[in-house]
């Protein structure tokens, strides 16, 4: 059910901005199949259910840096708009995707939201296990 999106196209949006790994507005509106405008506006709707630890607005900066990680120029909005957007993005947490289902309350959204919470789990395995290995072979030499 939760295969609606592969795990290794979401785990390829999770970006380090401000020391959180964070999804972009425009990259979960073309998961969750809305527009980023809509999600922005179910977002703003119910503005208390997302603090600063769960959302927060990119700076023009850091948007330049994102798009430097990002193989297309488009990845930060959706349907090819991300290169001329006039309104920087917002950055979600991994609380604040979690609180996402909870405003966009759909099947589909939750079954990305299921998906969206296993690439972040399966991140956060992935670079644990890389730290213990570092740690391994330091200890090693």
């Amino acid at each position: 059910m939760s295969n609606l999106v592969p795990q290794a196209i979401i785990e390829k949006r999770i970006f380090m901005v401000r020391g959180h790994k964070v999804m972009v507005s425009g990259h979960l509106a073309d998961l969750y199949v809305v527009k980023a405008k809509a999600l922005i506006q179910a977002v703003k709707r119910n503005i208390d259910r997302f603090p600063q630890d769960f959302m927060f607005r990119l700076t023009w900066t850091e948007v330049r840096f994102l798009r430097s990680q990002i193989v297309t120029l488009d990845g930060l909005g959706t349907s090819g708009k991300g290169r001329h957007t006039k309104y920087e993005p917002y950055a979600f947490t991994e609380q604040g995707v979690a609180m996402l289902s909870s405003v966009l309350n759909s099947k589909k959204a939750v079954q990305v939201n299921i998906a969206i919470m296993r690439a972040f789990v399966n991140l956060r395995q992935t670079l644990a296990a890389n730290k213990e290995l570092a740690h391994k072979l330091k200890g090693t030499q």
